[in-house]
């Protein structure tokens, strides 16, 4: 694994959260994408974020990641910037899809990413829900690649989801 993290430090709490840089990279979002499809056998997905430029970047790795997860062909609804409430509404308007949303938060020079994952009703991953189980993936480098490019899923704009709210 290029790049690896502690993933004991990173991943916990019911969120993966860490310093950028430092403690996390762009890469992390990708396998934490891959890991939750796979854990959460998610065949669609809703993806938000904070809008802060440097959330982005985690975004769209995150977002490459889901699609890219094994045979699932995961489709992502990326709704953009949006907050949890908007999130948690277009999970449900998608059929109760899984879901998660991306944010920055800067403590002096600071930055922190964080990455809430939230299962079919909304709820947070938690250690019991399948956070154990993206931890333990990547932490004995078990990312799960496209088997194939017809395995591929597809990335899709959906602010309507977020407009309607």
């Amino acid at each position: 694994m290029l790049n690896p993290i502690d993933t004991d430090a990173v991943i916990r709490d019911g969120r993966v959260a860490g310093a950028f840089p430092g403690e996390m990279h762009e890469g992390v979002a990708w396998w934490v994408a891959a890991c939750f499809v796979v854990v959460s056998r998610a065949q669609q997905m809703a993806v938000a974020h904070d809008g802060h430029v440097t959330t982005r970047g985690f975004h769209r790795r995150f977002c490459r990641g889901a699609i890219n997860a094994q045979h699932f062909s995961c489709q992502v609804a990326d709704l953009g910037e949006a907050n949890e409430a908007q999130l948690v509404h277009a999970m449900q308007a998608l059929g109760n899809s899984p879901g998660a949303l991306l944010s920055t938060t800067r403590d002096g020079g600071r930055q922190t990413v964080t990455i809430r994952l939230y299962d079919a009703e909304g709820q947070l991953l938690a250690e019991d829900t399948g956070l154990a189980k993206v931890r333990e993936m990547i932490a004995t480098d078990r990312v799960p690649i496209p088997v194939n490019d017809q395995a591929k899923g597809r990335i899709t704009m959906r602010r309507d989801l977020v407009e309607t709210t």
